[in-house]
């Protein structure tokens, strides 16, 4: 019988770290800002409220959101603020999920 290869376990920190990513993108709203972000980068925020039919300031709170995990960053361009995804795991599952860069 041949022998079997058993996997380490994730350590405990790594494993908190998915549950919080899965977490963050189990959300309908956040996950529609990240697709658009991933789609179209540097987005402000009127623009990308239109585009997944939030209200501004709802959209703000899930950005501040994935801002404080360092999903996304903010670029000011005088009065307007424009987003865009930065963290490549993120950007890997939404690849993973049938996401693309086409416009």
């Amino acid at each position: 019988m041949p022998t079997r290869t058993v996997a380490v376990p994730m350590a405990a920190q790594d494993l908190d770290q998915w549950v919080r990513r899965f977490d963050l993108l189990a959300d309908p709203n956040r996950l529609r800002i990240l697709h658009h972000l991933h789609h179209e980068p540097d987005l402000c925020v009127s623009d990308l409220a239109d585009a997944v039919g939030m209200r501004p300031t709802a959209l703000s709170q899930a950005l501040r959101l994935l801002r404080e995990q360092g999903w996304v960053a903010a670029t000011r361009h005088g009065r307007l603020v424009r987003y865009r995804l930065i963290d490549a795991t993120v950007h890997a599952l939404l690849h993973t999920v049938g996401a693309d860069h086409q416009h």
